[in-house]
């Protein structure tokens, strides 16, 4: 197994400061799909989430979510994203 770093993977990495919590990617490659809802909270519904509007509880983004079952990683991220939105997380320089 390929150890995990930034010259492998061929992203540079920047100085900045960390930016709080996790991608919705990284939350969705932790489960097995297919999955219900309520076992995606049981699992990670106290992971913060990045969002464009800073991190969030994945518990607090699920209850906005009307499905209660989702078939595929895709479905699930296609979802959350739907709540959260998209576009550049805000990091501790942005709130100067």
């Amino acid at each position: 197994m390929a150890e995990d770093t930034d010259e492998e993977s061929g992203v540079e990495l920047g100085i900045g400061p960390a930016v709080e919590g996790a991608p919705i990617s990284r939350v969705a490659e932790r489960l097995t799909w297919a999955i219900q809802k309520s076992e995606i909270d049981r699992k990670e519904g106290e992971t913060k989430i990045r969002t464009p509007d800073g991190p969030r509880a994945l518990s607090d983004i699920l209850a906005e979510i009307d499905e209660t079952y989702f078939p595929t990683r895709q479905s699930f991220r296609e979802a959350v994203e739907a709540v959260i939105g998209s576009g550049p997380v805000p990091t501790g320089e942005e709130s100067a």
